[in-house]
């Protein structure tokens, strides 16, 4: 039998996760979440088969931001946001970097203004050379919720689709994109993206002491 998102496995991920926020999002709140989630997701699931497993993960993750943003949960580190056009490639290999590199001493998120159905193998590939292993990331639409919920919020070629939040920090990053390139070029893409996510971690971890 398919595990698509059929009115039970829909029903199971709310239930779920209203356990998971009792006390801080109520359950209506919580529905709606996931309903929305499923609305942005489902056009672009290739395999409806996973599709619940996305849905869960991304409404969790909204939830968790929108609380965030609310000063309902706190922030016990600092929060980047990185967003480029397709998050399948920069966006995500930025994110991965950013999570390596840091231990655990920052939060990271990434998004797209427009996502596509699934990660660069090359920026996979790429990754992996460095010990960075990319698990449970897919292509996610940009929010108000997680860009409320950023401390800094960098760009890499989506132009003006990100709202601006008074408060936030923003970096436009001038980063080639991956896609259709050579493994050379993609390397030399990874590098300066490591480049830059180095210092902005080294600025940002200094700030929050």
């Amino acid at each position: 039998m398919s595990r698509a998102l059929t009115t039970e496995a829909y029903e199971a991920i709310v239930d779920d996760l209203a356990y998971r926020y009792h006390g801080t999002i109520d359950q209506e709140a919580v529905a709606e979440a996931v309903a929305r989630a499923r609305e942005q997701l489902e056009p672009l699931s290739t395999v409806p088969d996973f599709l619940p497993i996305l849905v869960e993960r991304f409404a969790r993750d909204q939830l968790l931001a929108a609380a965030q943003a609310q000063g309902r949960v706190a922030r016990a580190t600092p929060e980047l946001l990185f967003v480029c056009v397709h998050n399948s490639g920069r966006s995500v290999m930025a994110a991965a970097l950013a999570r390596h590199l840091s231990a655990g001493r920052v939060h990271v998120r990434s998004a797209g203004s427009a996502p596509t159905g699934q990660i660069q193998p090359v920026a996979i590939e790429v990754l992996a050379e460095r010990g960075v292993v990319v698990e449970g990331e897919f292509p996610k639409p940009l929010t108000g919720d997680v860009v409320h919920a950023a401390d800094v919020i960098v760009t890499m070629g989506c132009g003006d689709s990100c709202p601006y939040v008074p408060g936030r920090r923003y970096l436009d990053w001038d980063v080639a994109d991956p896609d259709g390139q050579p493994l050379p070029v993609v390397r030399a893409i990874r590098d300066d993206i490591q480049a830059r996510v180095t210092a902005l971690l080294a600025e940002v971890l200094d700030d929050h002491r």
